[in-house]
């Protein structure tokens, strides 16, 4: 099985349900990923809109995810610690956790959930940013994968 990123909640491309959003129960959606490569110690993940008005907008930091994590259940909660030593940082809403997508009325956002595989589990403390947690990655990124949704109001 290929490292490769999926949802049973959309598929590469789609719209991604009201449930995951704004304009529903804003519930991280289900993920699945594959066999990454052997020397992978943990997982990150990002989500986020490039399509933002003011540039791209973070939807979510999850980083030190498990080794033997294969996926992540519907509706992971918005505090610091999750499951096993996983750490939330913060998204572009200042708040921990998963922030549905939002957009202003208009043409439908891309939406993308990057995977990494890393080498490393890292050191950084909860409530990292994107920046942050891109940075502690450099050197230790094995392999990516990557969903696309898309969600317009």
């Amino acid at each position: 099985m290929a490292f490769d990123l999926t949802s049973t909640a959309f598929k590469e491309g789609e719209r991604i349900p009201d449930r995951h959003t704004c304009e529903g129960d804003d519930l991280s959606p289900p993920l699945h990923w594959g066999v990454p490569p052997a020397e992978t110690k943990s997982f990150a993940l990002i989500a986020d809109d490039p399509d933002a008005p003011a540039g791209t907008w973070v939807h979510w930091v999850i980083y030190n995810l498990s080794l033997d994590l294969r996926g992540l259940p519907e509706g992971i909660p918005a505090k610091d610690h999750w499951l096993n030593g996983a750490l939330q940082g913060l998204n572009d809403f200042k708040r921990v956790g998963y922030g549905g997508p939002c957009p202003p009325p208009g043409k439908p956002h891309r939406y993308y959930f990057t995977l990494y595989a890393l080498n490393a589990v890292l050191t950084l403390k909860p409530r990292a940013t994107r920046r942050q947690l891109l940075e502690a990655c450099k050197g230790h990124v094995l392999a990516e994968a990557q969903l696309m949704g898309r969600f317009g109001r």
